[in-house]
């Protein structure tokens, strides 16, 4: 995928349609201006804004305002008490379309103080940091894209773009969305298709068709305690219990069907001589397809205690629907495809398991494109990391998809 800068132009040169000279003019746009998007980035990032710490992810919701603001677009805040403040950003157009609504995150799942020992900085073609790929690069490249179109359709930044664009940042998509939610969804209600600047697929830089839905629920049993010694008969053992729902539970796994069940994390009693009175777990569950949200769900809640003694009680559910590659994602892939040949590249697509707040938009039926962020790797991990020979043309296939939808 990398092309130099001459190489762009040239292309420029040899482009036969009009479509085609566009996009090489975004690809050398892009390439030449490569270093101030990874500055952008890195400012970003050094700004820590993990989920749950407000004051810090506003901090990074007020410099994100400010610098979407001098694009010279309408800034909304939506106040979020637990979390920082989700950013609505409207660039009106004169054409009366249906806005494209580009959705993203700028929490990040490290905890404050984490650059200390992650630092971001570049090592060659890679830039490192905490929430570097996941997804702070995707929000640097909206601001990039939006700013080369404003300059390609007009003389000067503040130029009106080719179609109506609304940008929505959330300060808790890795927490759940609880708070963020029903924003996304009535923007997305009112949008044409939503572009998803996640992290791309593997090193290919796959956009993602298709992403699994997620349920979390939680089991509690209720025993009762008794002295391990001298009462051990007396008691009603709540561990013992639990591993008997959980070995039902897991039996629900129905890979055929892209359906998984996994008990994550359990806890359960107090000391070794006492028979435990408590045990809980708590389960993830991943589902392909929205027909199957309501068969797992009424297996959970139908489960019932083998020891008539114990008391069961289950709560939670699916808190978000599967991302299904329907005919409207298919059709936005195809776009994206033809925009990338253009380019010079073949553009890829999976299913995955993790979801986003794509899935919600995809779930009302609107045209969801995910995976248009960074190229790179560790999301979430130590080794976090992006290529920065990846920006440009990902820049470029972003411009390209919200002139094309």
């Amino acid at each position: 995928m990398n092309m130099t800068s001459a190489q762009s132009r040239k292309a420029l040169a040899g482009a036969t349609s009009e479509a085609q000279r566009r996009l090489a003019y975004f690809l050398t746009y892009f390439k030449e201006r490569r270093d101030q998007i990874v500055a952008t980035i890195r400012e970003l990032v050094e700004i820590e804004s993990p989920s749950d710490d407000k004051p810090a992810a506003d901090r990074l919701s007020a410099l994100l305002a400010e610098k979407f603001a001098a694009l010279g677009a309408q800034v909304k805040i939506h106040r979020a008490e637990k979390f920082g403040n989700h950013l609505q950003v409207d660039f009106p157009a004169q054409s009366a379309a249906k806005p494209v609504l580009l959705l993203g995150h700028y929490d990040t799942v490290y905890p404050l103080g984490t650059l200390a020992s992650m630092p971001c900085r570049v090592e060659k073609d890679r830039l490192t940091g905490p929430g570097v790929l996941d997804m702070k690069s995707g929000i640097a490249l909206m601001l990039h894209s939006l700013s080369a179109l404003q300059h390609r359709h007009g003389e000067d930044w503040h130029s009106e773009l080719p179609r109506p664009v609304t940008v929505l940042l959330v300060s808790d998509e890795e927490v759940g969305s609880d708070s963020s939610r029903a924003i996304t969804e009535s923007l997305a209600k009112k949008s044409a298709a939503v572009l998803v600047l996640e992290p791309s697929y593997g090193f290919e830089g796959a956009v993602k068709t298709a992403r699994k839905g997620v349920g979390d629920y939680q089991i509690k049993i209720t025993g009762k305690a008794a002295h391990a010694g001298l009462d051990f008969q007396k008691g009603v053992n709540a561990i013992v219990e639990l591993a008997r729902q959980i070995d039902k539970i897991s039996r629900f796994t129905d890979l055929k069907k892209g359906l998984t069940v996994n008990v994550g994390i359990v806890s359960g009693g107090s000391r070794t001589n006492v028979v435990p009175a408590d045990a809980t777990a708590q389960v993830d569950v991943r589902i392909a397809r929205l027909k199957d949200a309501a068969g797992i769900d009424k297996k959970m809640r139908s489960l019932r205690p083998f020891n008539r003694k114990c008391r069961l009680e289950i709560t939670g559910g699916i808190n978000r629907p599967p991302m299904e590659r329907t005919p409207g994602v298919a059709a936005l892939y195809a776009k994206a495809v033809t925009i990338a040949r253009d380019l010079g590249w073949a553009l890829g697509e999976a299913a995955v398991g993790g979801g986003s707040d794509g899935n919600f938009t995809a779930g009302l039926g609107i045209p969801t494109l995910d995976g248009l962020g960074a190229v790179g790797d560790g999301a979430h991990a130590p080794h976090e990391h992006i290529l920065i020979s990846e920006l440009p043309p990902r820049a470029a296939l972003l411009a390209g998809l919200i002139e094309a939808v």
